[in-house]
């Protein structure tokens, strides 16, 4: 059998490889006044900005000035640039070549993979609910954002194809990407069409996602009869050359060039080595102050610590820990035996509570009372010796051992059955709300749980810097045992099994944002339990029904809570704002003096 395919494979790699050296002589890379059929100075706009058509331009002079028309918050991009050193002649100070690379895939030759995709679906954009979702995804991925009424206005347009990835489950749009077609978007000779903006939101579980996303755009440019497919990637995601190579796409020698513009500025500055050692936490605050002029200087890396100046001001952090953090409150927080007294006589409903010691009678009596608890270290953070929902005397004993690593002392707590909510408070007002979800997998039929486990670890590692991942430990083998598995069990396909109780990002869970969702009473308990620890930076941990109903109980609060990963809400922004008033615009500065400090 394998004799007989070689004949087309190799048929299939020489037009490809034909296809990658013509790429310079392609008609698609001709003067305008050559090829005849297409429309002169041709652009498409996506939302984002306009797509320019540089084949379509017989003067570079006027794809040029075309180019500086961008508009405000726009990013304009000029595609299949034959000459990009003629163009930035004309511009030099103005334009840069972006350092993407670009890859074709050979409709010609193109085939459909036969495996379906498992837990999703994939189709076209239907609503403008499904655009305030992309929207989302953008603003997750550093993308620019789409006036949703553009999608929606555009949903039947001949040149311009919208297909979003919906989970069969929540009905979440969990993915998008956006197609061109060539012909119908500027009279193209060659037939072809091309894609941008493939994003996946970085708390998806599911497999596959942006591979089934490009598959079908390719296949629905196929069905139109389009010759080829062309992409434009970072030279240095090497993760998403590897999926495009993978289906098929080659590099091909075609270029793109864009404005010097704030949406552009990492592209052309040059290199951030500087900063490249910060985590995410850091790095999203220390981004949003050199956008503002501020001057950062990195005094430890790998401990997130930096100091900002500006004007006369300068003040040291560890992420979002400040030297606007007293001691006391810091020590209020480290201890959560003291954290849950100081909240509770400031009327913040709070769990039962007893310290782990060596009395298995009053350990027994405890679980017996509430039937599932929570074991913790007193002190610790990012979820370390956590477990959630033991409720027999043996596995607690198991889980005081484990959380003995992290802390001498040990708390048991009564468990409230819910959804984990972050409030992330900054100078007593909330500014980003986010239901925290335990990691889940979902059994394919033919890999073991253990496997899944890995591949999410792999995904969520991949989505925030490195953060992220799920512990094969003995806290995930207890969950994953409590739902009737072990680790190197078969999971039948569709069934989920939740691997871990705590919803900590840094042991797998995802972040979903619900700030516009939460009730009031939810609120005020936030602020009277930050102003009773006198925390101007702080993240309450309830656990609630759901944000839309009061009903809540107290469970921890962060001195230092990592604000990225809770987009669309500006946390980093209102962090700057609240270290360097003055760096605020005027407009902002009035509006935010207008509003009352507690809701």
């Amino acid at each position: 059998m394998s004799d007989l395919r070689q004949p087309s494979r190799r048929l299939a790699r020489h037009r490809l490889r034909r296809m990658g050296t013509r790429g310079l002589q392609a008609p698609s890379l001709q003067p305008a006044d050559e090829a005849g059929s297409m429309h002169p100075d041709a652009s498409i706009d996506c939302g984002w900005g306009r797509l320019i058509f540089g084949q379509t331009f017989a003067d570079p002079k006027v794809l040029v000035d075309t180019l500086m028309q961008e508009g405000a918050d726009r990013r304009d991009i000029g595609f299949y640039i034959a000459d990009p050193h003629v163009v930035l002649s004309h511009a030099p100070q103005d334009l840069f070549l972006d350092p993407s690379h670009t890859y074709r895939l050979n409709l010609a030759t193109y085939r459909p993979s036969r495996r379906r995709a498992s837990g999703f679906h994939v189709r076209r954009l239907a609503s403008e609910a499904d655009a305030h979702a992309v929207n989302r995804i953008y603003q997750s991925r550093g993308m620019v954002t789409v006036d949703p009424v553009f999608f929606w206005s555009h949903r039947d347009s001949r040149a311009l194809t919208y297909l979003v990835a919906e989970d069969e489950a929540t009905g979440a749009i969990i993915g998008t990407v956006t197609g061109i077609d060539g012909p119908r978007a500027f009279g193209d000779p060659d037939n072809g069409s091309s894609l941008w903006c493939l994003a996946v939101d970085p708390q998806a579980t599911h497999p596959g996602i942006g591979e089934t996303l490009v598959r079908r755009l390719a296949e629905h440019f196929q069905a139109r009869g389009r010759s080829f497919m062309d992409l434009s990637v970072m030279h240095d995601n090497a993760s998403a050359i590897a999926l495009y190579e993978k289906l098929g796409f080659e590099r091909v020698p075609i270029f793109a060039v864009k404005c010097k513009n704030p949406i552009n500025e990492k592209f052309f500055t040059g290199s951030a080595d500087a900063f490249a050692g910060l985590n995410p936490y850091a790095r999203i605050i220390v981004d949003e102050a050199l956008r503002r002029g501020i001057q950062v200087e990195v005094t430890d890396a790998a401990g997130g610590f930096f100091r900002l100046t500006h004007g006369g001001r300068s003040i040291h952090c560890r992420e979002s820990l400040s030297e606007l953090t007293s001691a006391v409150a810091m020590s209020i927080c480290d201890d959560k035996a003291v954290t849950r007294r100081v909240v509770e006589r400031a009327g913040v409903r709070v769990p039962e509570q007893i310290v782990a010691d060596d009395d298995r009678a009053a350990l027994e009596t405890f679980v017996e009372k509430h039937g599932s608890i929570v074991v913790k270290p007193a002190r610790g953070e990012q979820g370390r010796g956590i477990a959630v929902g033991i409720d027999t005397v043996e596995d607690a004993e198991r889980a005081i051992e484990v959380a003995r690593v992290q802390s001498d002392r040990v708390l048991l707590e009564s468990c409230f059955e819910g959804e984990d909510l972050r409030l992330v408070m900054i100078d007593f007002r909330l500014v980003a709300a986010a239901i925290r979800r335990p990691p889940i997998v979902t059994g394919d039929g033919h890999t073991t749980i253990r496997e899944l486990i890995e591949r999410l670890s792999r995904r969520r590692a991949a989505a925030t810097g490195g953060e992220s991942s799920v512990p094969l430990d003995g806290e995930t083998e207890r969950c994953v045992r409590q739902a009737g598995y072990d680790l190197d069990d078969v999971l039948p396909e569709g069934e989920a099994v939740t691997v871990r109780k705590t919803a900590n990002l840094h042991t797998g869970g995802t972040i979903h944002d619900v700030t516009g969702q939460v009730h009031p009473r939810l609120i005020e308990a936030a602020v009277a339990a930050t102003r009773a620890i006198d925390i101007p930076v702080c993240g309450i941990d309830f656990m609630v029904k759901t944000p839309h109903e009061p009903d809540y109980v107290f469970i921890e609060a962060n001195e230092r809570p990592g604000l990225a990963n809770h987009e669309p809400q500006p946390a980093a922004e209102r962090f700057v704002d609240l270290l360097f008033p003055l760096s605020m615009p005027y407009s902002s500065r009035a509006a935010r003096q207008q509003k009352p400090k507690d809701p």
